[in-house]
């Protein structure tokens, strides 16, 4: 079959007039109600395009398969997720103690995942069966580690976190933290808990694990004023 995306050009770069972009955003935004109303297995394509808006073959010009769109409501919810890394622990106009970048960024996180619960349910579902799905979180996480655990780096070169940890072992463990707590907790629903009282809980844990003081003015064994300070 010939598709209007074939005659365009527009796989698989994916369309290119403002149109087309637009009628693929509405595709993946309806996609992403169908999946958390009725989960990856009984939505169903017509279901789809019916709550964008278009005919059931409109939608083979934008995607050719329901796993397809399905990735990329995945990426865009993970990309939802990993936006505080960005945005608050590594702006570099920011004036934050490291213990305030780490507790606004774990709230922004776990608010993010509050609001996208029912749709990660079902990512964290699919995902155990679908290779891209898998490989595609495994990646973004793998490049968030990375950076992280440069921050770790930098903070025990100021003698602002322990010496002794490794930050690549240490950023896996309280990655699987961070990345956990909120699926039995949010998803799972085995606990019930404070959103604010787990904001608290979840980063003092996440803080003191990397040995980051309650204050950067507390003297650190070794050090001076002006290195605690800079």
């Amino acid at each position: 079959m010939t598709t209007a995306a074939q005659v365009e050009g527009e796989k698989p770069s994916g369309p290119r007039s403002r149109k087309g972009i637009q009628t693929r955003s509405r595709l993946v935004e309806a996609a992403k109600a169908v999946f958390e109303k009725d989960g990856f297995l009984e939505a169903r394509i017509s279901d789809i395009a019916e709550r964008a808006g278009l005919s059931h073959g409109s939608f083979y010009h934008y995607f050719d398969s329901k796993e397809q769109i399905f990735r990329e409501v995945a990426k865009a919810i993970e990309d939802e997720l990993e936006a505080p890394v960005d945005a608050v622990i590594f702006d570099p106009e920011s004036t934050a103690t490291p213990r305030e970048r780490i507790r606004e960024g774990i709230r922004r996180h776990l608010a993010s995942y509050r609001d996208e619960a029912a749709i990660m349910g079902i990512i964290e579902q699919v995902s155990r069966y679908d290779d891209q799905v898998r490989d595609m979180r495994e990646a973004q996480k793998a490049q968030s580690q990375q950076q992280i655990a440069e921050s770790i780096r930098q903070l025990q070169l100021r003698g602002l976190a322990d010496p002794k940890l490794d930050p690549d072992i240490a950023i896996v463990a309280l990655g699987a933290m961070t990345q956990r707590f909120p699926e039995l907790w949010l998803v799972e629903r085995t606990h019930e808990f404070d959103f604010d009282a787990a904001v608290d809980q979840l980063s003092r844990l996440f803080a003191n694990a990397l040995g980051i003081a309650e204050s950067e003015s507390v003297p650190r064994k070794g050090r001076g004023r002006s290195e605690r300070n800079s």
